[in-house]
């Protein structure tokens, strides 16, 4: 088994220590040299892999010319991209790349823009009759007041999201509760509740479309998935039983067929490919609803590598067109997070 070279972007990603842990810990034993990238220079990633670069944002002119010349100098087999505002562009050079001898990790442009365009996704599941939660796209201060109303609001909290943000970024609820004095000193604030007039103050009368949702109130669940076009697709849902600012703390794999089911026949729908994911919320009697999509590696997939199905190196390996071993998954398995940190003293860094 040849050892590769693997370049990250992201190094200063949440899911960094996971990520490199399933590259490292692949059921093959195969030695792999990581290459992480960021557009910040002092991230976690710059002491986890074996090499560090800072790189531009992808929305600057040389950020592609750039990561080919990193990815040429370090003699990259492949790219696993973990940030969102990258895939666009990533996803339309892909081609570049590979005609330099290196290969993304990554579905096709297409696959990628409706993905990451979270009404584009809820509109493309309910053409196939998948269930997906009533949704409507604003741009205007007049017609939103209008929609919340319609979705009983306030009696109904009500969802408001930008449909290409990520991680709780244009993320609010429209909720009636109220805060007591006595929250002020129990409860820690979250910034996704709001009210309207916090919300005009913050959005004004003319706006980039937003979507109004219903509120899910049940609970929620990440879907893993490693898909390659008329080949395999392996699907591991994990509840998330505990999140904190959008990052799951405390999840467990659960065999879910329904959102199996649903998974993979969205997935083959756009022709997702690679390690990507879906997330998908309750309604009351306990019907899975789709709400979104990462068409890349997820913070939280290293628990599906625990679980027995390491799709971080299986992408890898579907990215150097080498079988993949189909694996026999071990639901029940938890992941429990928790706040570590590196202590760095000059030269010397050390884990706690």
């Amino acid at each position: 088994m040849e050892d590769i070279i693997v370049l990250i972007t992201g190094a200063g990603a949440p899911g960094i220590r996971g990520t490199l842990y399933s590259l490292h810990n692949n059921y093959e034993g195969r030695k792999i040299k990581t290459i992480g990238v960021d557009i910040r220079e002092g991230v976690i990633g710059k002491y986890l892999c074996d090499k560090f670069y800072q790189i531009k944002k992808p929305s600057e002119q040389t950020f592609i010319s750039d990561l080919i010349s990193i990815s040429k100098k370090e003699k990259v087999d492949v790219i696993l991209p973990q940030v969102t505002k990258e895939l666009d562009k990533l996803s339309k050079y892909k081609e570049v790349f590979e005609r330099e001898g290196i290969k993304i990790a990554i579905s096709d442009n297409e696959a990628i823009n409706i993905a990451n365009d979270k009404y584009k996704l809820i509109k493309k599941a309910e053409k196939i009759n998948l269930p997906v939660p009533k949704c409507d796209l604003v741009s205007n201060w007049n017609d939103l007041t209008k929609k919340v109303k319609s979705y009983n609001y306030p009696e109904n909290n009500v969802v408001i999201k930008y449909p290409l943000g990520n991680g709780m970024r244009g993320f609010r609820v429209l909720s009636k509760k109220s805060k007591s004095k006595d929250d002020f000193y129990t409860q820690k604030p979250t910034g996704i509740h709001t009210n309207l007039d916090l919300l005009h103050t913050e959005l004004g009368n003319e706006f980039i479309p937003v979507m109004i949702m219903e509120f899910l109130p049940g609970a929620e669940f990440t879907v893993d998935v490693l898909r390659k076009e008329n080949n395999m697709t392996i699907i591991i849902p994990r509840k998330r039983e505990q999140i904190r600012s959008g990052i799951t703390f405390l999840g467990i794999t659960e065999k879910r067929d329904d959102i199996i089911e649903f998974t993979q026949k969205l997935s083959d729908k756009i022709n997702l490919e690679y390690a990507f994911g879906f997330q998908f919320k309750e309604k009351e009697n306990g019907m899975p609803i789709l709400l979104e999509s990462n068409p890349r590696i997820q913070g939280t997939m290293v628990l599906s590598t625990l679980s027995g199905a390491n799709i971080i190196y299986g992408s890898v390996k579907q990215a150097l067109d080498e079988e993949f071993l189909v694996p026999k998954i071990k639901w029940g398995t938890k992941f429990l997070r928790y706040w570590g940190g590196l202590g760095i003293d000059g030269q010397k860094v050390v884990e706690i």
